[in-house]
């Protein structure tokens, strides 16, 4: 495991599968996080 394959061990193997939202999805995610938190109710929150 790990410890006889040193730090090459220890990379990243990459994604563990794709992506579930589709491109227009994410950009969608990305504009409504970029509203911040208080345009979606938590106006507490900054």
């Amino acid at each position: 495991m790990w410890d006889e394959g040193g730090p090459r061990a220890l990379r990243s193997q990459g994604p563990a599968s794709l992506p579930r939202l589709s491109e227009k999805q994410f950009a969608q995610l990305e504009a409504e996080l970029a509203k911040g938190p208080a345009a979606h109710g938590w106006e507490d929150q900054r």
